[in-house]
């Protein structure tokens, strides 16, 4: 199934049911009074979060979403049946944006997380709310109100742990698969990723988190080059960043170095935050050079970049080395978890 990661949708809140004039007609009660009931409320419009769904797919074919009206008021008081609420559900991850106000109205992050995004139309008040000492039959009555009416936008972000970032052909794709059950698409070629995919890396029974193999950045990724911002954005929500780099290019021009200078560039001008996040070196395709020549292209990428935190020499393809990037990930992760616990007792 091809992963569509963004929708537009126009929803329509339902309008209120009109209030009610009329008067008591009774045998032996020649004056009854006014007697018009309420309308009925809109039904109103909520987004929710459903962990059995991972894409947008559905909102291609069905664009606008309307809730119920709210029915008319009615003689004898009776109050108008309010309309039902209409529940869209998306995937977990997702977010909504107002496509006028550019406003997020939800970030949905937890499967059953509910956000109203249109409010339904109050009902009309029946002409009994208007009686008075000096007004016994009144004959007006209120129309029911319009429901909301907005053109939303859906975004749906990746929810994973580990994100990895690399220009194509970096290795990314042979990487989720060397250390998850995941299987992208592989291939000498540029561009071979054209969606994210998602790798569950199990360490042991109760150890385990989350890959994202991330399409493959260039040099203007921020401003829409190549595959853009679409995926760009996808690394929002990861803890960490893995960030891939062929150590042995093909054509011998290539300088590592100055690719992983032009992802942090692109990640900067697209956030600011991503460059702060915990990120770490993997310097793939190790197995292309000798023991010697490893070691010594390493250390000089390391030293150009002034690298402080963690690196690797791995070899994706024969499974050298991956293992234990995947040790210290989850090392990581639980060492996150405690630091977390113990700040939360603190605060008690």
């Amino acid at each position: 199934m091809k992963f569509v990661d963004e929708a537009e949708i126009q929803v329509q809140a339902g309008n209120g049911g009109n209030g009610c004039a009329s008067f008591r007609r009774e045998k032996f009660i020649p004056f009854g009074g006014p007697d018009g009931g309420d309308g009925g409320a809109g039904g109103s419009i909520y987004v929710v979060s459903d962990e059995n769904l991972n894409t947008l797919i559905d909102f291609r074919h069905q664009r606008h979403f309307k809730a119920g009206r709210g029915e008319n008021g009615m003689s004898r008081q009776m109050h108008g049946k309010n309309g039902e609420d209409l529940e869209i559900r998306v995937p977990v991850g997702t977010v909504v944006v107002n496509v006028d106000t550019d406003e997020v109205i939800g970030d949905l992050t937890e499967h059953g997380q509910r956000v109203k995004v249109a409010q339904g139309g109050d009902g009309g008040l029946g002409n009994i709310h208007f009686k008075s000492s000096t007004n016994r039959a009144p004959r007006k009555a209120t129309q029911g109100r319009e429901g909301d009416t907005r053109e939303l936008k859906f975004e749906l972000k990746l929810l994973a742990d580990v994100g990895l970032l690399g220009f194509p052909n970096a290795g990314k794709s042979t990487f989720i698969r060397a250390v998850s059950a995941a299987t992208p698409r592989v291939a000498d070629y540029p561009f071979t990723t054209l969606h994210p995919n998602l790798g569950v890396v199990r360490i042991d029974t109760d150890q385990s988190f989350v890959v994202a193999d991330i399409p493959g950045l260039i040099e203007g990724a921020a401003d829409g080059a190549g595959l853009g911002i679409q995926f760009l954005k996808h690394v929002a929500r990861t803890s960490l960043l893995l960030h891939l780099v062929d150590m042995a290019p093909l054509d011998g021009e290539t300088d590592p170095v100055e690719q992983v200078r032009a992802i942090e560039a692109e990640l900067k001008k697209f956030d600011p935050e991503l460059l702060a996040r915990p990120r770490w070196l993997v310097m793939n395709k190790g197995d292309l050079l000798t023991p010697e020549d490893r070691e010594k292209t390493a250390k000089a990428i390391v030293k150009k970049l002034k690298w402080k935190a963690p690196w690797y020499v791995i070899s994706a393809i024969g499974r050298e080395g991956t293992w234990q990037v995947c040790l210290d990930a989850q090392k990581f992760f639980d060492e996150a978890k405690r630091d977390a616990l113990e700040a939360a007792r603190g605060d008690r």
